[in-house]
């Protein structure tokens, strides 16, 4: 367990803007938003009940209250991609009063490319900022991208996981009669390392290699099959916790948890399993994170990776621009295409697509049981050391998430690899 975190003041980038007496840009970035307003389906409430934009008035729509107009608008005039998420965060706006934060942001995830008009779309250039050098993921920068999500404290994490610890997305039943929503959180967790592990062929005897550890659940279940694990992992909070899980149930012989980064790794594995990894490798390092896996993989073995994805469209539009995500939650993050890891794998290793198995809806059901989870247990969750800030960024997050996922927007998926003509018989 990680020690609390010392309280924080707000950082500079929440502080109340300074507002300049007509700000033309401020002006600019109201008058799109007004614009935006008039295309997606949800109520802009300012301060004095107004509706910018247009609007119903009659309820049937998500709610968006403006608290500090002058405040979004600035943000949005200088960082758009960040500023909303940042206005969300200072509180200079919010959900309307019994309107869910997701259905709020549900609408705009729907129209992600149609909501602003073209003309204003070819100025983005203008505002649209370049991934910061300190974020790429070399050895040193990686270190520094996951300890800034993934040791920001065990305890926290507990509070919203399910009793797996697993985060990740969960695999629900789709042929259960019983609702996605009325399902078992772990069971279905479990289902998603199950998958992954059966797709990989994981059986007794078998040498497995997991890049990412989180807090050991595929592990476990892994040694629970009679296989070998190495997994590595740069989070030393996971680590530690991973290792303490899998000592309590007995598999210590079973499993080398190891702080290293999977560059480094050396020795050859009957698979190699990896569960929303290629997320924190960075575009620039694709090639290398899937040579490695090539490299380890024995002959005859399997490789299985899970992945959150965007449309390849999405990917080439917005891969070298910085948002919100990579400045606050996932720093030297990128989503992959389906399209991008199969070139990616094509062009540089011997390994071959033989299943995808997509279940982005699930995902949005993960993410609305996690902010639910967190919502409940804020408390506790403040009781370690965390501000208001904090909350709100983490609201954001979650939210937004998942309502990338429930409209398909976003999607992840269970890949397996195998080389032409060498795989284990089934």
């Amino acid at each position: 367990m990680t020690a609390a975190p010392a309280p924080v003041s707000q950082p500079v980038c929440l502080r109340r803007p300074v507002l300049r007496p007509f700000c033309l840009r401020g002006k600019l970035a109201r008058n799109i938003v007004a614009q935006v307003a008039g295309r997606v389906p949800v109520d802009l409430v300012l301060p004095d009940g107004t509706l910018l934009g247009g609007g119903t008035r009659d309820g049937s729509r998500p709610g968006l209250r403006i608290v500090r107009p002058d405040a979004v608008f600035e943000r949005l005039a200088h960082h758009p991609k960040i500023g909303i998420g940042e206005a969300y965060m200072a509180g200079d706006w919010t959900a309307a009063e019994g309107t869910d934060l997701a259905d709020v942001l549900r609408p705009f995830a729907e129209r992600m490319t149609t909501a602003v008009p073209p003309f204003w779309l070819r100025l983005r250039g203008f505002v649209d900022r370049r991934i910061p050098a300190m974020q790429r993921n070399s050895l040193l920068g990686s270190r520094r991208n996951i300890e800034a999500h993934y040791d920001l404290s065990n305890a926290m994490f507990e509070t919203f996981l399910d009793d797996t610890l697993t985060y990740s997305s969960a695999l629900f039943d789709h042929a259960s009669s019983t609702p996605l929503p009325e399902q078992g959180f772990e069971e279905a967790q479990l289902r998603k390392v199950d998958a992954i592990l059966d797709a990989a062929r994981v059986t007794e005897g078998s040498r497995v290699l997991e890049i990412g550890t989180g807090w050991g659940t595929l592990a476990l279940q892994a040694a629970r099959r009679g296989a070998q694990v190495t997994t590595v992992t740069l989070s030393k909070e996971q680590a530690a916790l991973a290792r303490e899980r899998i000592a309590a149930a007995g598999l210590a012989d079973r499993v080398d948890v190891r702080i290293q980064d999977y560059r480094e790794v050396e020795g050859s594995y009957d698979a190699v399993v990896s569960v929303e990894m290629i997320e924190a490798v960075g575009e620039e390092y694709w090639d290398t994170y899937f040579r490695t896996i090539d490299e380890r993989l024995a002959p005859g073995g399997i490789a299985a990776v899970q992945a959150i994805l965007m449309s390849h469209e999405r990917l080439l539009a917005t891969k070298h621009s910085y948002g919100w995500i990579q400045k606050h939650i996932f720093p030297g993050g990128l989503i992959p295409s389906v399209e991008a890891i199969r070139s990616t794998t094509a062009a540089s290793t011997t390994l071959r697509f033989t299943d995808v198995h997509a279940f982005g809806t699930d995902y949005a059901e993960t993410l609305r049981r996690w902010r639910e989870r967190f919502t409940a247990r804020w408390d506790d969750v403040r009781a370690l050391g965390f501000d208001e800030t904090f909350r709100r960024k983490w609201e954001f997050y979650l939210a937004y998430c998942e309502a990338g996922f429930s409209t398909g927007y976003l999607d992840v998926a269970q890949i397996r690899f195998e080389r032409p003509g060498r795989s284990v018989p089934a």
